[in-house]
């Protein structure tokens, strides 16, 4: 079902931060430059959930 838990991924830029965001069921990337346009729409950084770069 899309939208569930298990659509959810994690992912990190460059400089390392962390973000969740809602990909296909055959996720395989852990980068977000390679995630498409659509998917990248979905991601939310943790940052902004957590409050620090590292939890």
């Amino acid at each position: 079902m899309k939208g569930d838990f298990s659509t959810l991924v994690w992912v990190n830029d460059k400089e390392g931060h962390e973000y969740v965001c809602v990909a296909d069921d055959n996720f395989d990337r852990k980068d977000i430059e390679l995630l498409s346009a659509n998917e990248r729409a979905t991601c939310a950084d943790m940052n902004d959930f957590i409050g620090t770069d590292r939890w």
